[in-house]
């Protein structure tokens, strides 16, 4: 068997061990990237190498995992592997977000303390030196804010379908007590949680910064039928959700490159003019904190719609020279 085809039985194993109910073949060939044949050849080549693989009838379908995980040799993680959670925990911390990254750093830990000593030494000087090779470059914007007692709360409500209570400091009823049902939780500049009131079923956004004296309920309360968090986090350009617009960008020649490689948003296509400039289109609500970002772009890009963008855009500028006069004439 050549090295490479036994890195990808063992990637399988490793999603077998990984799923308590099992993968289905057509849930093996998704997750491996491969056609169904080769999907029934590395399943036959784990439950020839991993004698405590099983099958599970669950009709109309049959599904197969490994009960009781793996080895610790055959799950020793890579020094590459190792050095991206160091990374993403100090990115966090970095950011502000010191309950998140404490867990992070706690699994790291638990990660280290599972490995065999052998393998923790030899890959500890590449693991230090690759560290300090490496840094976050920490953007200039709001410190993300997030309280543990807050994100436990609202973490225990979704894990048991619960309703929350809390007053709301921001918006435009500061003080207001609500009862809501989570929806989730979005983390970026700052930290969201995505919730209905109680009896409805369009979801809003409310900052953790904005969040006090929260509370977990003993009531039932669950997010709208078929919401998707990421659907709905995907509808704006930023957080703020409004009517979606439909959005035309045209970037200069100057700037096409990096417009080719910048993501302005998740359903964004791209395509090329004669002239050597690209234009972006995508569907999104946020046309305030679009026009924002499109600052950043200067006289690079051109705005074919929507009007709503426009006026955005007009108003921001008009904002920003009021500013400065005010500024210049102190």
């Amino acid at each position: 068997m050549r090295h490479d085809k036994a890195a990808v039985v063992l990637e399988l194993a490793r999603r077998l061990a990984a799923s308590a109910e099992g993968l289905t073949l057509d849930e093996m060939a998704r997750d491996m990237e491969v056609g169904r044949r080769t999907a029934e050849r590395l399943r036959d080549a784990v439950l020839m190498l991993f004698p405590q693989a099983e099958e599970v009838s669950d009709p109309p379908t049959k599904r197969w995992r490994i009960r009781g995980g793996l080895s610790a040799f055959e799950q020793a993680p890579t020094t590459t592997e190792l050095l991206e959670l160091t990374k993403a925990a100090e990115a966090l911390r970095r950011q502000g977000e010191g309950v998140r990254a404490a867990a992070l750093e706690s699994l790291e830990l638990k990660v280290r303390a599972a490995m065999r000593s052998t393998s923790l030494n030899r890959m500890a000087p590449d693991l230090e030196a690759l560290v300090r090779a490496e840094t976050i470059a920490v953007q200039a914007g709001p410190r993300p804010y997030e309280d543990e007692a807050t994100l436990a709360a609202i973490r225990q409500a979704i894990m048991a379908g619960t309703a929350i209570a809390f007053t709301y400091m921001r918006g435009s009823t500061p003080g207001r007590r609500r009862e809501m049902a989570p929806c989730g939780l979005m983390f970026g500049r700052a930290n969201y949680l995505v919730a209905t009131e109680i009896g409805s079923d369009s979801p809003r956004t409310f900052r953790l910064d904005g969040i006090e004296q929260i509370e977990v309920l003993d009531r039932l309360a669950s997010p709208p039928e078929g919401f998707d968090l990421a659907a709905f986090a995907n509808r704006s350009f930023g957080v703020y959700q409004d009517e979606v617009q439909d959005v035309v960008l045209t970037i200069s020649p100057a700037k096409a490159d990096e417009a080719r490689a910048w993501r302005f948003h998740p359903t964004q296509t791209i395509t090329e003019n004669s002239d050597g400039s690209v234009t972006v289109r995508f569907s999104a609500s946020g046309m305030r904190e679009l026009a924002w970002h499109l600052f950043t772009w200067g006289e690079n890009v051109r705005i074919d719609g929507p009007e709503k963008l426009r006026a955005a855009m007009g108003e921001a500028l008009e904002e920003a020279t009021r500013a400065f006069e005010s500024g210049a004439s102190d």
